[in-house]
């Protein structure tokens, strides 16, 4: 399992086509592969979310928010999903995601900065849930913050 990080993305405009990146911050992971239609989807929609309504508001705001984004957005999503925790193809528990969109696992946050904690606990929900890939967006920071998990 590996744990790509995108932080503090900085952008001009969201448009129908996707998001417009500023000059030196093409829309690619530390390891070099572009993000698919849906993260990236996902990303626009949480960069609108952020724009819009800036840091210091409790998580509840921002998922509220981004289900309205992500509906605009014309995605599949569910929210506070149950997921299987699976061991050694057993289900030994379930989790609740904040979303799943499409194929998705995304987990919100809305810190002044993601915890080491956060950020292990949802990379290994991604891997015991088998998705293969998560989001980790902190919303409580003066940037947005994003965490591609790839599983």
């Amino acid at each position: 399992m590996e744990v790509e990080e995108v932080l503090e993305y900085e952008y001009e405009e969201i448009t129908d086509a996707g998001i417009v990146l500023r000059e030196g911050r093409a829309g690619y992971s530390t390891r070099g592969y572009d993000f698919d239609d849906v993260t990236g989807a996902i990303i626009g929609c949480a960069l609108e979310v952020h724009r819009t309504l800036g840091p210091g508001f409790r998580e509840i705001v921002y998922q509220r928010a981004l289900a309205l984004e992500l509906q605009a957005a014309g995605l599949e999503f569910e929210r506070e999903v149950k997921v299987p925790i699976i061991y050694k193809g057993h289900q030994i528990d379930t989790r609740r995601a904040d979303f799943v969109v499409e194929n998705v696992m995304v987990e919100i946050k809305a810190r002044s900065q993601v915890a080491l904690e956060d950020y292990v606990q949802a990379l290994n929900y991604v891997k015991a849930s088998g998705f293969k890939l998560g989001l980790l967006l902190n919303f409580g920071a003066s940037r947005l913050q994003i965490k591609r998990l790839a599983n």
